[in-house]
């Protein structure tokens, strides 16, 4: 949005302040919130229920305030209209009749068109002096009719569709038309109408001027000071469905491969772009400002590709299949490039010496890399030579210092880990399993070890081979069951074998069991006593009648694992996991997966489950096939739960029998809870966009994949069977409250993640970047320290830095002296005070007190800060809703922000001057 709206701004001069969205399925008050926050002031909405435009329309309601549902201030009111029919083309716009709206579809006239004849048998005539009478009287009937649904004498009649207007002909018959009926309608006072042409802006300042001689409020509704006249409504518009019950949830689901690979780009950018800034923000060297100025063409490249993919039918996984190949192709190029610039940036964050062409290549690589566009990354194998070390390099793009355990690829056991300092690291290894009938094992192995990194910065560890200073990673110790004999102890692990019904990992704080026969996770029970059932199963829908569009399954999931399979459990001081290849019908399974716990110390890492499915839902066996994963709890949650929308707030949702299963799925972006009227909780994280629900209570069920041989009769024209072998990864969190806390069941305002679940969900949304140095370094010359932290101190927990960016790249030289290039996005996050405050982390501070921007990063000296809108065009931050909040942070720094706000800042950095 930022780059988009900029961009208006620098080639045509237009400052956006009306949003224009009639094609996404169904709508999030976050997109309310951040179109508010950009100075935006009208909204324009589409589809939302057919029931709930029913509704709405019966009132008179179909133009209102949105206001978000923790705000008492009005200071988030942003106004909305909502077209009131099916459909936002010509037929369904005019009014109420379809049938007659068509005939006033010009570009349709018979002989000449492009476009198909109207459907209903009626079509369109030219208008002259003969018939220009009785076609403005129907016309104008469908107006009136029309406007008993609004408020206001003020009516909004949109005139296009999609690829519309693709031809001047065509314009100009529409235009030549309705300017016929228009000079009637006008000509004749007795019909008390005026009709004409007009833009959006016109209609909404037209309404706006109406609002402020009329008001239309109703006895004792609440509305909103921003636009008189109209009710206050809060809550988002999901599930959609646009007629019978034919209901809009398979969407959320649709290509998870590229939903996945959406959310990777978008933090490797954001991860690029704090880069960016912290390089021409610390380093005085000519190529720390050549490099990043020189990667500016990509950099934009990489935010368009990014900002492309959001389209309604890019994201969503409805386009048609050389469009997906198109999309995926500009986001793999864009993820290349990002990481070449990454890996050089390391290198100079670090203090690397360097040749003074910034062409040499760098001395580092990504640890994943992607070889195609359709593929998953793979991590790099570090083949270390005797007597030598490879460099690690971690760079944390969160806030607050990052304790973590990382893992890398080796492909020999006997490895050791050094820190920066050359001190010995404890580490683990583990075997490396895949997804593969008769080699489960890869020959390779894990390395595990508990990194630190301080906040926005980096920190270099080696692994070394034939050090003798240190002990050698720990080989995990193994247990084994296979129903075909096929699995094989590796060296140098010591393995049993897994017999029983039940087999159990645990660490400091959980154990979890397992039904040994279908090796899936059945228990946790917490280092207090508190036992929580799970009762994970992994199931299928049959649904000849879904497409891309449409979950419509043709009944219940049945569960597809068998008893036998393949099942693995490695455990060790650092890492235990539990893998499964399960038995299903197929030969090949579809599905097989590990679930982790840590045992890392001061880390969010250690309260979390960490569930990793491996989804292959290739091949004719399952066409028409969905697959879910449940966890049938015994929380008594009453079919009530939570799912966020965009990573920013949570929605309530609540399972209903009058609905068909279908429209009781809601959209997953990355959170979704369970919680019972006695506070425990069970959280759900994702690493990506997903579909749940909760159809029993108790249960949590996701959607993983699907494959749907028929088009929907939606608009795609095909099914969607480009299925890719992907990893979908959980981080399960299970709760229980210190204090007492709405009840999740008879409340109906949303409740808030804690402050562990809000660092859980950020670690795994934002991983730590990790490189590789190319070249192995001798063991016997101990290299310089090498780390980086730019930030004073880590920021209070509750505060997340939404990005620290450079909006747009020129030379230093080029810049006008007071000119502000950097801007800091930060966020303050809402979380449930009845749970655990530090949630067993490192949490040391709390945003309750004023945060200084001056104070912010060490050795930077901050100038010309002042507050700014989300979009970076207004500086008048009262005409965004901000009430307060900004304070005095030109002259002091003092920055003051509300929970649940974001907040934007332009400022101006250089470095201290030395004495």
């Amino acid at each position: 949005m930022t780059e988009g709206n900029m961009w208006l701004n620098e080639t045509i001069g237009v400052v956006p302040k009306n949003a224009w969205a009639i094609d996404p399925f169904g709508y999030s008050p976050t997109m309310a919130y951040l179109l508010r926050r950009m100075g935006f002031e009208n909204m324009l909405i589409q589809r939302t229920h057919y029931e709930l435009k029913k509704d709405l329309a019966k009132n008179k309601n179909l133009e209102y305030i949105w206001r978000q549902s923790w705000d008492i201030d009005e200071s988030t009111d942003i106004f909305v209209h909502m077209m009131p029919f099916y459909s936002y083309d010509i037929p369904h716009t005019c009014g109420p009749e379809p049938a007659i709206c068509c005939q006033f579809d010009f570009a349709r006239i018979r002989g000449h068109s492009m476009y198909e004849l109207c459907p209903w048998g009626q079509h369109p005539v030219e208008i002259d002096h003969d018939n220009v009478q009785d076609q403005a009287l129907k016309l104008l009937d469908q107006y009136k009719k029309k406007s008993t649904l609004y408020r206001t004498n003020t009516l909004l009649v949109p005139l296009g569709d999609d690829f519309r207007y693709v031809s001047t002909d065509e314009a100009e018959a529409q235009f030549r038309n309705y300017q016929s009926l228009f000079d009637y309608i006008n000509s004749d006072s007795n019909l008390n109408a005026e009709a004409k042409f007009g833009t959006l802006d016109d209609y909404f300042e037209a309404l706006r001027e109406e609002t402020d001689r009329i008001n239309y409020s109703r006895p004792g509704e609440i509305g909103s000071a921003q636009v008189m006249g109209f009710p206050s409504l809060s809550g988002d518009f999901f599930t959609y469905a646009d007629r019978q019950q034919d209901y809009w949830s398979g969407y959320y689901v649709s290509r998870p491969f590229f939903k996945a690979v959406d959310r990777v780009l978008e933090q490797t950018l954001r991860g690029s772009e704090i880069m960016i800034a912290l390089l021409l923000g610390y380093c005085q060297k000519p190529v720390c400002e050549k490099i990043p100025t020189s990667f500016t063409y990509k950099l934009t490249a990489a935010r368009r590709n990014l900002a492309l993919f959001q389209h309604h039918d890019g994201v969503t996984g409805t386009a048609k299949d050389h469009v997906v190949v198109d999309y995926g192709i500009r986001m793999h190029t864009s993820l290349q490039d990002l990481q070449i610039f990454m890996s050089k940036a390391v290198e100079l964050l670090l203090g690397h010496p360097h040749e003074k062409s910034d062409k040499d290549p760098s001395m580092f690589e990504p640890e994943q890399a992607r070889s195609k566009y359709n593929v998953q990354p793979v991590h790099r194998s570090i083949n270390t030579p005797e007597g030598s070390a490879h460099g690690v390099v971690f760079f944390n793009p969160l806030e607050q210092t990052r304790d973590e355990i990382v893992m890398v690829i080796v492909t020999r056991p006997d490895m050791t880990v050094l820190d920066s300092n050359w001190s010995c690291v404890k580490s683990q290894v583990s075997p490396e399993f895949q997804h593969d009938k008769g080699k489960i094992l890869t020959g390779k192995h894990r390395l595990y070890w508990q990194a630190s990194v301080p906040a926005l910065g980096l920190r270099t560890y080696y692994i070394a081979h034939g050090f003798d200073g240190c002990e050698k990673a720990k080989p995990a110790t193994l247990r084994l069951f296979s129903d075909s004999d096929q699995l094989h102890c590796p060296s140098p692990y010591a393995c049993s074998r897994l017999e029983g019904n039940m087999a159990e990992i645990k660490n400091q704080h959980q154990t979890l069991s397992f039904d040994l026969r279908l090796g899936l996770l059945q228990k946790i029970k917490d280092n207090d006593g508190t036992v929580t059932v799970v009762g994970e199963e992994i199931g299928m829908y049959t649904s000849p009648e879904s497409g891309a569009y449409l979950f419509k399954p043709s009944g219940e999931a049945k569960p597809i694992v068998q008893g036998g399979g393949h099942m693995v459990i490695s455990e060790g001081p650092l890492v235990q996991e539990f893998y499964s290849y399960p038995k299903t019908t197929w030969d090949e399974s579809p599905v097989s997966h590990s679930t982790r716990i840590y045992s890392g110390k001061d880390t969010s890492q250690e309260f979390v489950i960490e569930k990793e499915y491996h989804v292959e839902l290739l091949g004719h066996d399952f066409n028409d096939k969905e697959l879910i994963v449940r966890y049938k709890t015994d929380l008594d949650s009453r079919r009530v739960f939570h799912s966020d929308l965009n990573g920013f707030q949570t929605s309530r949702r609540e399972t209903y029998d009058k609905i068909p299963l279908q429209g009781n799925y809601y959209p997953m972006p990355s959170l979704a809870f369970l919680q019972s009227s006695n506070g425990h909780r069970l959280s759900v994280h994702s690493r990506q966009s997903l579909g749940v629900a909760s159809l029993e209570n108790g249960w949590l069920e996701i959607m993983l994949d699907r494959r749907l041989i028929k088009d929907d009769g939606r608009g795609l024209g095909q099914g969607v069977m480009d299925n890719r072998p992907m990893n979908i990864v959980f981080n399960i969190l299970k709760e229980s409250n210190i204090s007492s806390a709405l009840n999740p069941v008879s409340t109906s305002l949303p409740l808030n993640p804690s402050l562990l679940s809000h660092r859980v969900g950020a670690d795994l949304n934002y991983p730590m970047h990790a490189f590789i140095s190319k070249t192995a370094l001798p063991t016997s010359v101990r290299p310089p320290a090498r780390s980086f932290s730019p930030l004073t101190a880590s920021l209070p927990c509750d505060l997340h830095i939404v990005n620290f960016k450079i909006p747009r790249l020129v030379k230093y030289s080029q810049q006008p002296p007071e000119d502000s290039r950097f801007v800091l996005v930060l966020q303050r996050r809402q979380w449930d005070s009845s749970y655990c405050r530090k949630g067993g982390t490192n949490c040391s501070k709390i945003a309750d007190e004023a945060f200084n921007l001056f104070h912010m990063f060490k050795d930077l000296t901050v100038l010309n800060a002042r507050a700014t809108s989300l979009n970076l065009l207004h500086d008048d931050t009262e005409k965004l809703g901000y009430i307060e909040q900004f304070g005095k942070v030109a002259q002091e720094g003092h920055v003051k922000i509300s929970p649940m706000e974001i907040q934007a800042y332009k400022m101006e950095l250089r470095p201290h001057k030395r004495t």
